[in-house]
Formats: structure tokens, sequence, C-alpha cells
């Protein structure tokens, strides 16, 4: 069902232009709403893995002030996470990942009708004068702008993901919240028939893993392991929980007691990302590419409320030539 969903649409009637793509979640969302699309990222496996999944095409650049973008009637994008990222130090604007001046600059040269930002709730904490300074400065090119805090699980994701959605239209009339799913769906409702199954060269915890992980929740006061469960959706997926071996790492414990890192598919799905969309690169490419992407059934929610936001400014426009 969610592979059909998250099909590229054949019938397109406007184009988009996705900055910092990463593999392209944020675009397979957008196609299925019936957008085309044409991606930006500078990591080579994330523009063949976007290549591979999408219609649309990805150039393998790095973005600054002299990228010469493609005209597109939307931009999306979301800008590097890292400097506003809780985890990090949250250098923000002082920091030279800083993608937030390249998606202001492409805006103001392409002056798209409408541009949808996606990021990190930090954007909202220590840095938050910054962009709500970066808000301003897209509302006074003419945009109405919304700001969201929003957990994909609230819109059929399979995780807890927690992110700021911010979208701006041309005029005066600021793109609606999306309304919210009925119902939740569980890790086990996404993963269970992969769980069941035995993985090629599955990844346990080694005895001495299995301590330290003990441990680490022992002395954080942790009221419930952090395993994987299968009767709730997922904590959120990121580069380091999915890559890293840390104490914080996503494993699912099995019925006699070990444990075991997630897979690459199984983490794809938690994300939404149906099983056709394959990934390329090594396994740690693979993960990454899954933890920074957005959630592409999320993106399609998003996609349909901006194509809704643009139907209903054409209208206006019909009406008041």
């Amino acid at each position: 069902m969610l592979g059909l969903a998250l099909r590229p649409s054949r019938k397109t009637r406007y184009t988009v232009l996705d900055l910092f793509s990463g593999c392209g979640g944020l675009s397979l969302g957008f196609e299925a709403a019936g957008f085309g699309s044409h991606g930006i990222d500078c990591d080579e496996n994330c523009v063949r893995t976007y290549g591979a999944n999408l219609s649309g095409k990805c150039s393998n650049l790095v973005i600054g002030g002299r990228t010469d973008f493609p005209d597109a009637d939307v931009i999306i994008g979301g800008p590097p996470c890292q400097p506003f990222s809780v985890r990090g130090k949250q250098g923000g604007s002082t920091d030279k990942r800083n993608g937030f001046p390249a998606f202001v600059a492409a805006i103001r040269k392409i002056r798209p009708r409408a541009w949808v930002l996606e990021n990190v709730q930090g954007v909202m904490y220590k840095n938050h004068a910054y962009f709500e300074g970066t808000m301003r400065k897209l509302a006074k090119l003419g945009y109405g702008v919304s700001v969201n805090v929003i957990n994909c699980v609230d819109y059929g994701v399979p995780q807890n993901r927690v992110r700021v959605i911010a979208m701006g239209i041309e005029g005066n009339n600021a793109p609606k919240e999306p309304e919210k799913a009925p119902m939740r769906v569980s890790a086990g409702e996404a993963i269970g028939d992969l769980v069941r199954k035995t993985p090629k060269n599955p990844k346990f915890l080694t005895a001495s893993m299995d301590r330290y992980v003990a441990a680490y929740e022992k002395a954080s006061k942790c009221v419930r392991p952090r395993d994987l469960h299968m009767d709730r959706p997922a904590r959120t997926l990121t580069c380091r929980n999915l890559a890293g071996a840390t104490s914080d790492m996503h494993r699912i414990k099995l019925r006699d007691k070990r444990r075991r890192r997630l897979t690459v598919r199984e983490a794809a799905r938690l994300q939404s990302f149906p099983d056709w969309f394959e990934f390329y690169g090594s396994e740690l490419d693979k993960f990454y590419q899954i933890g920074n992407a957005v959630p592409p059934l999320f993106a399609l929610v998003i996609a349909k409320q901006v194509r809704k936001a643009l139907a209903e400014n054409q209208s206006v426009d019909c009406e008041h030539p």
C-alpha cells in the first residue's frame, strides 16, 4: 500500500527544486503529489540514490551564493540541521554548515510561487532569533508564512519525529497545518514481517555491548529500555543512532533475548520509504541517507497542502484579474 501511495505521479503540473535534497525523501512525497522535481546535493551517493528512484534529476553541487539554480514553481529543502540540532553545539548562524542563507538566496533569485523549509526543533531554541529573522526576510519578499512544530507520527509515519515546518506562498494567505491522521502506526505494523525473518549477516550486540547498554541505562535512570517496542511508534531515527556504535543505537530485542541492530530496510520502513526504493553506497552511507531524510509519507502530506494552496491562489487570481 505504501509503495503505491508513493509512486511518482505521471501527471505533473508544478515543479519543485529540492535544495540539500539528500536521497530524495522530500522530493518523493512531492512527486507522488503530482510535482516534477529537481534535486541538488553535494553527496555523490545521495545523488545516485535520488537519480535511481525518482523521476527528476539530481545535480551534484555544493550550494553557495553563486549557484545557478533552475526555475521552479516551488522551492523545498532541509538545510543541514547539525548547526541547530540539540545533539550538537548549536552553533547556528555561525556554523559553516548553515544552509539557511543559500535557501533564502535561492528564493530571492527564483521567486517561486511557494516554498517549504524543514528543520529540527532546535531552530526554535537557542537560535530562535536567527530563525525568526530568516522568516521575516522571506515574508518581506511577498510570502504569507506559517511555521508549525509537527510530529511526523501524526501523519502515518511509524516514528516519533518532531520537526519544524515553515511554508510560504505568494500573497498574504499562509498555508495551514495539515490535518492529522486518525490513527498512529506502530513499529510492529511497519516492520513486524521483517523482524520475524533472519536477515543476511545480522549484527547482534556482543555480551560486552549488552553490559555497556545495561550500565548506561542504569546510570541514566532509563525507565524503559531503549529497545524498539513493536507496540508503539519508534523513537526518532537519526544518523547517530542508526550508524553509530553508541548506547543510543536503534536495536531489536528478539525472543531469545539477543539484541540486534536494525537492517537498512527496517530503518527505511520506519522512515516510511517503500520497499522498491533502493539506497546506494556502503551500509554506513545508506544509514546516513535514511537518518537525514524527510519521511516521504509525511512529505506527501505537506505536498498536498502546498498543491491545495497553489490551486486556491490561482482561483483567487482568476476571480480578480
